[in-house]
């Protein structure tokens, strides 16, 4: 099997079997032109955080065109934005119910893609994942805990300390990723990456006991916390509207991803080790593994 990494500078995986080519997705002639012949397309990117409302619709519009033309199956990698406030576990069953700017962005993505799908455009799934753990991870945990617990510091987190929240490792996403790319009964819907369901207290101090780190001190960035740290760090701000999900439980279900495509979740204290190594950890000469 041969991959073709399509990325804005041509970074990525230094790999035999991987292409790396460097494009603006948003030119359809170019994607398309990279994209014939392929099977599928699997799309992991997603424009800037805090130009999501601008950036995400000509983006997305633009993937979908693509695999309009050339017929490739199209496989996104989403997230939970688009469900909006759940109470209980969420399931890939739930309607699209959005209560953010960023959520509206996510959900438009899907329901247009899904409208290609049935109306016989194109074939579509998505896989949607929780916050990202992992070597390579982007998230609230590898950004404002996981370097600074190591280095014995403040860790911040805007959200709720003590109630649940889901966590994905970035491997296992890619697993189902490719899973869903494979399966028959892939199409024409979402499914869950395997996830943990802890609060991020405990998965904080199981982290530090891991990596024997010193006890952490976690700090909860709170409404007010996010709005004044925003002056310095406009991103900061697009949290604001996310904290309905942060400060309540955020529980996902994966059943259907386990049960169909054969995607289990890695064990939690592996993917904290490697969530360590991403943000420089070694692991000294007869530490405990």
């Amino acid at each position: 099997m041969s991959v073709r990494q399509i990325t804005r500078r041509g970074s990525g995986v230094a790999h035999p079997s991987v292409e790396r080519v460097a494009a603006d997705v948003t030119d359809v002639g170019r994607l398309t032109e990279l994209v014939e012949g392929a099977d599928a397309l699997i799309n992991c990117a997603i424009p800037a955080y805090d130009r999501w409302v601008t950036d995400v619709p000509p983006f997305a519009a633009a993937l979908l065109s693509t695999v309009e033309r050339t017929g490739a199956r199209y496989v996104m990698l989403g997230n939970l934005y688009g469900y909006g406030h759940v109470d209980g576990p969420i399931t890939e069953d739930l309607p699209m119910a959005p209560v953010s700017a960023k959520g509206e962005a996510r959900a438009r993505m899907w329901l247009d893609a899904l409208a290609a799908h049935e109306a016989g455009r194109a074939s579509v799934t998505e896989v949607r994942a929780a916050a990202f753990l992992g070597a390579g991870a982007v998230s609230t945990f590898t950004l404002g805990i996981a370097s600074q617990v190591l280095a014995g510091e403040v860790a911040t987190y805007p959200g709720a300390l003590d109630v649940p929240q889901c966590w994905s490792y970035d491997v296992d996403v890619a697993r189902t990723l490719v899973a869903a790319a494979r399966h028959e009964r892939s199409w024409g819907r979402a499914w869950h990456a395997p996830a943990v369901n802890l609060p991020v207290r405990e998965l904080t101090e199981r982290f530090a006991q891991l990596t024997g780190a010193p006890t952490p001190r976690l700090e909860r960035l709170d409404r007010a916390a996010l709005t004044a740290r925003a002056v310095e760090a406009p991103v900061l701000g697009e949290f604001v509207e996310m904290l309905y999900a942060t400060e309540n439980p955020h529980v996902l279900d994966s059943t259907e991803t386990e049960r169909v495509l054969g995607v289990s979740p890695t064990e939690l204290d592996e993917v904290l080790s490697a969530t360590a190594r991403g943000a420089g950890f070694e692991r000294q000469p007869g530490q405990p593994a």
